[in-house]
């Protein structure tokens, strides 16, 4: 009988062996198959890829340990055997046992990860801020002190979307206008929402936040070496919610600079063009490409409608001048998907897409917004 219970003790152990080898064969490959979470390329994060391995490994072992008890009892104490179930009620001294060791275990376990957490909301000592605004469906990046702020709209082809055209390796992961960020610099991003909940979530960075309305969120990140980053709204926002990518450009802080200084002078130089006077085919042209970045989706590439209604022959683009305007710049109040595109374009982009609007597909109202004109009524509706 002894001899049978060591065999299986060893049968059992043996298996045990060759069970952790290929658990660990799997975590080495588990990253290549995309079934584990990312180590990621900030301190933090490879910290939570290492806590995150840790406690895994633990569980395989503490769970190594309960099963082989349990299977050893099960084949050796057998009825067959001759084994006899021991009758014991309210044993003290066992209820201690299990009661103490799983609650040591979880202190080991909850120090590092205490730690860990202590500086995944350490935002103190930021160097610079960024206000990150969800909005139905693109992200606004607004930088702190520096006077500059600009959408990322989806730039994923609609060919590549509805299958007309092979899909791309960073399908539905690409934008016109990435997040830049310098390297070796801990940013601080503040991230609310303009209309419903979204979530920023980039993986590599170990950022995941809610975008929530009327609240703001904080969150950080140091990378030490520049790249292309890549995440995506995580939290279902609507039916574009899949359409929301978000994509971070790490740079030197040498070319930082250089991209920052360009972005203020192009700030600088939309500013100058809401006192510039465009002629009709110029007004008509950036509107035509305006209104196909931000229009097009819901109301269709040729004004024909779709998931919002048609512009071709509108009452809205056929109608009165000041009521066109006013449902671009503030949204209408019927139509919570028809959103408030005053703080999201320039005046000079709200004037184009009207005049487009009002004389393309056979509508030839013959009208022609100027960028003064968007600025004015602004200010009116304050």
């Amino acid at each position: 009988m002894l001899n049978q219970a060591r065999r299986l003790y060893a049968s059992l152990l043996a298996c045990a062996c060759l069970c952790l080898v290929s658990v660990q064969s799997w975590a080495e490959e588990a990253p290549r198959w995309g079934v584990n979470m990312p180590e990621g390329v900030t301190p933090v994060s490879r910290e939570i890829y290492g806590l995150h391995m840790d406690i895994f490994w633990w569980c395989v072992g503490i769970g190594v340990v309960v099963f082989g008890v349990m299977f050893y009892t099960m084949i050796v104490h057998r009825k067959e055997n001759g084994a006899k179930a021991s009758n014991f009620h309210e044993s003290t001294t066992l209820e201690i046992i299990w009661t103490i060791v799983p609650f040591l275990i979880l202190i080991v376990m909850a120090i590092p990860a205490t730690n860990t957490l202590l500086k995944i909301y350490d935002t103190d000592d930021a160097e610079m801020d960024i206000i990150i605004t969800g909005y139905q469906w693109k992200w606004k990046y607004e930088y702190l002190g520096e006077d500059v702020s600009f959408f990322s709209n989806l730039s994923t082809s609609r060919d590549e979307i509805e299958g007309r055209a092979p899909k791309g390796p960073n399908y539905l992961l690409e934008v016109d206008e990435p997040l830049v960020i310098p390297a070796e610099t801990k940013v601080r991003f503040l991230i609310t929402a303009a209309d419903v909940i979204h979530a920023w979530w980039v993986p590599d960075l170990a950022v995941k936040k809610d975008a929530i309305p009327g609240f703001i969120n904080e969150s950080w990140t140091y990378v030490e070496e520049p790249g292309i980053y890549r995440g995506q709204c995580a939290e279902l926002c609507g039916k574009d919610h899949g359409f929301m990518p978000v994509v971070v450009e790490v740079l030197p802080k040498e070319e930082y600079t250089a991209w920052i200084g360009a972005k203020k002078e192009e700030a600088e130089k939309l500013k100058a063009l809401t006192e510039k006077t465009f002629t009709f085919d110029e007004l008509y042209a950036q509107g035509e490409s305006r209104y196909a970045t931000s229009c097009a989706a819901c109301h269709g590439v040729n004004g024909e409608g779709g998931v919002g209604p048609a512009i071709k022959g509108s009452a809205i683009a056929a109608g009165n001048l000041a009521a066109h305007m006013d449902i671009i710049v503030n949204g209408s109040a019927n139509n919570p998907m028809m959103a408030a595109y005053g703080p999201q374009l320039s005046e000079a982009d709200i004037a184009s897409v009207i005049t487009f609007q009002r004389n393309a597909w056979g509508n030839n109202m013959g009208d022609s917004v100027q960028p003064i004109d968007v600025l004015k009524f602004k200010q009116q509706s304050e």
